[in-house]
């Protein structure tokens, strides 16, 4: 998911950020995207069928061993949000979906696959719990301290861009000696980078300006 996430900003450029949890991945334009002349159908479409395309052609690279039992499909959809803070907000209530299904995914499992729980069992003891309860559960009952989890699992996964020194090295010939010599050339690249961080405070929006600034 994060690699066919990342073909798609290799492919669209004014995706400034992108963000994945479960089966879900959202991209965020820059807000003076002229992509497509802003349609939202040929955007909408491109996208999703890239994505797709992706994630059938490159399955093999991550499951040599399994191969794929039916062909997968997304659903997309646009939508055009007004002001900054209303996409923020957007996305601090992804990425706090993530927690919840996480916590709960978590303490399920643990549940069905070492308390010998069934799956409706184990449903019946999460029903009507808090973030606190399952906090406890975990710790209590299973030596867990949920915060000590992996972010990726926590947090989802956040798709950025980054600007890096790229090193090439060119041969050419020597105005001294005419000899050929190799010389390294350093270049300025845009990458995609992949987190694991919190989205919803602050710091992460502080630190990288240039995500929500006009272009």
């Amino acid at each position: 998911m994060n690699f066919c996430a990342a073909c798609v900003m290799e492919e669209f450029k004014d995706v400034v950020l992108a963000y994945g949890q479960s089966d879900e991945y959202s991209f965020v334009f820059r807000r003076e995207t002229t992509q497509f002349s802003r349609r939202a159908s040929k955007l909408m479409t491109n996208m999703v069928s890239l994505f797709s395309s992706c994630f059938v052609f490159h399955w093999s690279k991550y499951f040599p061993d399994q191969q794929l039992l039916y062909p997968p499909a997304f659903d997309g959809r646009i939508v055009l949000y007004p002001s900054n803070q209303n996409l923020r907000d957007y996305l601090s209530w992804r990425q706090a979906d993530c927690h919840i299904n996480n916590l709960y995914n978590t303490c399920f499992w643990k549940l069905v696959q070492e308390g010998g729980l069934t799956n409706t069992q184990a449903e019946e003891r999460l029903r009507g719990t808090f973030s606190s309860d399952k906090n406890e559960l975990l710790f209590s009952d299973f030596g867990i301290n949920y915060n000590n989890e992996p972010e990726w699992f926590r947090k989802g996964s956040v798709l950025i861009w980054k600007t890096v020194d790229e090193v090439t090295v060119n041969r050419c010939k020597s105005k001294e000696t005419d000899e050929e010599i190799e010389r390294e050339v350093v270049r300025k690249r845009r990458k995609v980078e992949l987190l694991h961080t919190d989205i919803i405070g602050e710091e992460f929006w502080t630190d990288r300006p240039e995500i929500l600034a006009k272009s």
